[in-house]
């Protein structure tokens, strides 16, 4: 599996990787940290049953080792999963015995999702669905703090260096803007620690909340 790319606006997760078992796992926990990290934690549980799913089936139906793409996307109150691959086979729903392992992955889809789909693409197909993911107060704060965080990068042209990718620059940025909070802290005669104390606690709280 490769690395996460996070594209625009900054909620939406690519992960390439090859159809083997071993993929399945590390799947599981790259959608569970990035879900962590847009904060709809409450949705992780039911995300990573799709995945599996999703994966499972690429594997199964296209073959093992074959290329594949999962891609997470946050939209308002909905996480969509999706899972492309280059095979242009449309999955079909089929009757399964109450002995039998194959034949339930739509049907998964169908009792879990808001909403799943197939879509023939220019190389392949996709498989999509989309569950409930509602925006906790944590959710909020995370968006309403990355669109802080580029406004404060837009005004700063040096952090814009080529090269790097929109999240490492939006990390640099956090830490360039909590190191100006805390100057204009001391400037006020307030203490810094003090205030980095309570922010932890604020945060701990949200965090304890949302689980």
């Amino acid at each position: 599996m490769s690395g996460c790319q996070v594209t625009e606006p900054g909620l939406r997760c690519v992960l390439p990787f090859e159809a083997e078992p071993a993929e399945v796992l590390l799947l599981r926990r790259a959608t569970v940290a990035q879900l962590a990290r847009w904060g709809v934690s409450s949705a992780a549980e039911e995300a990573e049953l799709l995945v599996t799913e999703l994966v499972t089936n690429v594997i199964k139906h296209v073959g093992e080792g074959a290329p594949a793409t999962l891609i997470l996307e946050w939209r308002y109150e909905r996480l969509r999963v999706e899972v492309h691959d280059k095979s242009r086979v449309l999955p079909a729903p089929v009757r399964a015995r109450c002995d039998e392992e194959c034949g339930r992955g739509l049907h998964l889809l169908a009792a879990l999702a808001a909403d799943w789909g197939t879509v023939l693409t220019a190389v392949g197909k996709s498989v999509w669905c989309e569950i409930a993911a509602q925006p906790a107060a944590v959710c909020r704060r995370a968006e309403r703090a990355r669109l802080a965080l580029e406004w404060y990068r837009e005004g700063h042209p040096a952090m814009a260096a080529e090269g790097r990718s929109k999240s490492v620059l939006l990390e640099e940025s956090a830490v360039e803007l909590i190191a100006d909070l805390l100057h204009w802290t001391a400037a006020q005669g307030q203490d810094p620690d003090d205030v980095l104390d309570r922010a932890q606690v604020h945060y701990e709280a949200e965090v304890a909340a949302a689980a």
